[in-house]
């Protein structure tokens, strides 16, 4: 039944996003069963890198990050509970998303007591808490972020620990691309004849890893991490793994390679992962895998909000091209409005809003209820658009059109 006023319109816009089952497409986590992997808790939450990062920007000068990296987990997040949520307003979003955490959870966030909130989490059970976190923020399944280079990650799926139907596999690559003297170390190690001068023999033997790796996880795509100076094509030894190992191996898979671009690694090494910065790419680098390699699919996100309006238009010329998320430092009401609005009128519904990012469980909870937020706001706005010009949407029409940025056109572009 189509809505004829706005009031039920909106209402019916809101609802729908309320009430989607979301598919959070790329995320760090692990299954209970990879033990120490799975990072979640409060005190994972306070010293997450974002946090981090934040506490020096306002960190006595007696507070160096040496002393900090000597300090216990616990300790570190009663300075960042000290300093950014008591002394500092907790106004980032960063701190915001361990607030409306801890309040979803229940947690009687006023009475400002971290011992308290520990006291809870150490009573709550892994293999319970996981499945409520996921239920709390409203997903059907996550994909986690699967690493053969890593040997800490390869003992558990050499092993062929269990992992639930809620958690699926991407098969990461960043060291065959970045580092190929290093990948050809740990292929070589585990059997593959790989040479780091290359070599067809080499790729060839690199592609059966990967072919060999995806038999055991069962990857829904290959994934990378790039800079932003990241080019394609160009004489970097990645650039002709990229081109002879990895889009090879991904369409046998018939997967897509998903970038994420624009990461310039290490600004501030004492910050540790926290150290990271942003930088503009070249987006024409996927403009040319694009149209060098016409079958094969790709999954795109770019960190910088500059390159945000070129990567929507390419997607418009390539239908084999999926951008996804707001990623890392985009990351933030103001940009993720921003971002969604533009994809909504470049793309329609062929794309996806965001992925969580979640290193730690917790924060799955957070980032969607904040995301169901924006986009419900943005979508309000564009139907509204729509009805101010006589097209009347169903309520069917309105879920259909959520659950496709919430996931569904991603299901529908690893299909094609």
């Amino acid at each position: 039944m189509q809505l004829r006023d706005v009031e039920s319109l909106e209402s019916e816009v809101r609802r729908a996003v309320e009430d989607v089952t979301i598919t959070d497409i790329h995320t760090h986590l692990f299954p209970p069963s990879h033990g120490k992997l799975l990072l979640w808790g409060v005190d994972e939450l306070l010293t997450y890198h974002y946090l981090v990062a934040e506490l020096f920007t306002v960190a006595p000068r007696s507070l160096t990050p040496v002393k900090f990296w000597k300090l216990s987990k616990a300790r570190q997040a009663d300075l960042i509970w000290e300093h950014l949520f008591l002394s500092g307003g907790a106004l980032s979003e960063a701190c915001r998303g361990v607030i409306t955490t801890l309040n979803m959870l229940g947690l009687d966030v006023a009475k400002r007591d971290l011992a308290g909130v520990r006291t809870w989490f150490s009573r709550q059970k892994i293999d319970e808490y996981l499945p409520r976190a996921f239920e709390l923020a409203g997903i059907d399944y996550a994909v986690m972020t699967n690493d053969p280079f890593k040997p800490q990650e390869v003992k558990h799926w050499e092993a062929a620990k269990p992992c639930p139907d809620y958690l699926r596999t991407a098969l990461r690559i960043d060291t065959m691309i970045l580092d190929w003297p290093a990948a050809c170390k740990t292929m070589s190690a585990a059997g593959y004849k790989t040479d780091p001068a290359g070599g067809a023999k080499s790729f060839a033997a690199a592609r059966e890893f990967l072919l060999d790796w995806a038999k055991k996880i069962k990857p829904l795509y290959l994934a990378a991490s790039l800079g932003p100076d990241f080019a394609y094509p160009s004489e970097a030894a990645g650039c002709a793994v990229i081109r002879d190992v990895v889009v090879p191996a991904a369409m046998a898979l018939g997967v897509p390679l998903a970038m994420m671009i624009g990461v310039r690694k290490q600004v501030n090494p004492s910050l540790a992962d926290g150290g990271d910065g942003v930088g503009v790419a070249d987006v024409t680098a996927v403009q040319h895998l694009c149209q060098e390699f016409p079958k094969a699919k790709f999954i795109v996100t770019m960190l910088s909000k500059v390159n945000q309006h070129e990567l929507c238009v390419l997607a418009r010329k390539f239908g084999r091209l999926h951008v996804e998320g707001c990623w890392w430092f985009c990351n933030n009401p103001s940009i993720i409005e921003e971002i969604t609005r533009m994809r909504l009128e470049l793309l329609g519904t062929a794309f996806t809003a965001q992925h969580s990012d979640a290193r730690v469980l917790d924060q799955v909870i957070y980032k969607w209820a904040h995301t169901r937020k924006i986009v419900a706001d943005v979508l309000v706005d564009k139907y509204t658009d729509l009805f101010a010009a006589s097209w009347r949407p169903t309520a069917d029409e309105i879920r259909r059109d959520v659950r496709a940025i919430f996931g569904g056109s991603f299901e529908a572009f690893l299909a094609k």
